[in-house]
């Protein structure tokens, strides 16, 4: 697949991305070898071969979900840095 300047001109379109003309050209060039580089794979034979999920060979350890009681909400606001009787106070967002 060839990369031409209409090509990346959409894609730093829908990207919101600018680029100068050297800054275009180099894109051009980076996108051109990556594609080079995936057609060069589309040259071994891969029949047979599991696709790859992991590239680690580690399995998550992961804890048991344990049922506890709530936080009582007196902690929950113990440390909260502005809090009034029953809410945390946090800057407003919206206008």
């Amino acid at each position: 697949m060839k990369i031409d300047k209409n090509t990346i001109q959409k894609i730093a379109h829908l990207s919101r991305l600018e680029f100068d003309a050297q800054g275009e050209q180099k894109m051009i060039d980076s996108m051109t070898q990556i594609l080079d580089w995936v057609e060069k794979l589309d040259e071994l034979d891969t029949e047979g071969i599991e696709p790859l999920t992991t590239m680690s060979s580690e399995v998550n350890v992961l804890r048991a979900d344990e049922v506890k009681p709530p936080l009582p909400h007196d902690k929950g606001l113990k440390n909260a840095p502005q809090k009034d009787s029953d809410y945390f106070r946090v800057p407003k967002v919206l206008e």
